[in-house]
């Protein structure tokens, strides 16, 4: 309770000090200027990138034992977006699908461990297209590049070595979460008829969010090369790993305004951007509302039946 009450002061705090600095006028500016061009290309990106979502979540619950009809995975993403869009913290829209279907499948361990493991996936797709972007076009961060690489071997190392030690670690709690989460990843992420699917996946859903960002760039006037943006956009991407957010708000906003203006645009260019971003990707969640509006509408009836014994 107080890491989730930490997250929401962290994403109202963030937000406050934007409007302290750049004012209201870009995140106004930002919704004014969205048209239908913009809204039906962030509903068909979504659709893209929500398909490819619950692709991947279906081959990594495949292969940890979970069936996940495609489908059904469809569904839940599309609610786990909206919900994500619109609840605090940005996650819990995961947390619902992952515990929904660990239900559903009889094992809500796994049915987690699906989840965090798609989505791990998906973040390490990201940071990798994020060093190569990043390493070929200019950018605020570019000279802290060899030393973010050098993190992150390192880290990859020190994983790899862990892994190794694993089945000589003991019977400790410790050792059984690292002999589960190795198993995972060999079964989940790694095995031949999973890792290339989660692969193209995951970059299809970095592509489809680079995209939706530089759509709402163009919305937002911004009149930058592709070659300039394109780092700016990524960075901004990243931010919204972070769980500080309200309602999507917060770190990608603070990030578009430090790296536009660091990069030579100008913080409020960078606000509206982000602002415009996270209304098309508001639109793009809709559908999931109806997923949630029509599964409301199905347990009520569900409940009926079962009052009156289920008879014609």
């Amino acid at each position: 309770m107080f890491w989730a009450w930490a997250r929401v002061v962290g994403g109202v705090g963030l937000l406050a000090v934007l409007l302290w600095q750049v004012g209201s006028g870009p995140f106004l500016a930002g919704v004014r200027l969205i048209d239908a061009p913009a809204l039906a290309a962030a509903l068909v990106i979504g659709v893209l990138t929500t398909v490819c979502a619950a692709w991947r979540w279906s081959l990594v619950a495949g292969g940890l034992g979970v069936r996940l009809p495609l489908w059904t995975a469809v569904a839940h993403c599309y609610r786990a977006v909206f919900l994500n869009a619109t609840l605090p913290g940005g996650m819990l829209g995961d947390v619902h699908r992952a515990v929904r279907h660990g239900r559903d499948a009889g094992d809500v361990s796994r049915g987690i461990r699906a989840v965090v493991w798609e989505r791990a996936a998906g973040q390490v797709v990201l940071v990798g297209v994020a060093l190569v972007v990043l390493a070929a076009f200019p950018s605020p961060v570019r000279p802290y590049l060899p030393l973010a690489a050098a993190l992150l071997v390192a880290g990859g190392l020190v994983a790899v070595l862990l892994a190794r030690t694993v089945p000589d670690a003991g019977r400790s709690r410790w050792a059984r979460g690292l002999r589960t989460a190795v198993t995972d990843v060999r079964s989940g992420l790694l095995a031949r008829r999973t890792w290339f699917g989660v692969l193209v996946a995951s970059a299809v859903m970095v592509a489809g969010h680079l995209a939706t960002f530089l759509v709402a760039a163009r919305t937002a006037g911004s009149d930058a090369p592709l070659s300039r943006l394109l780092p700016l956009t990524l960075l901004a991407l990243l931010a919204m790993g972070l769980p500080l957010n309200v309602a999507g708000f917060g770190p990608r906003e603070g990030v578009a305004a430090w790296v536009f203006g660091a990069a030579g645009l100008s913080a409020a260019e960078g606000v509206a951007t982000a602002t415009v971003y996270g209304a098309l990707v508001l639109v793009a969640s809709l559908p999931g509302a109806a997923v949630l509006l029509a599964r409301r509408r199905r347990i009520p009836v569900a409940a009926r039946e079962a009052a009156s014994g289920g008879g014609c």
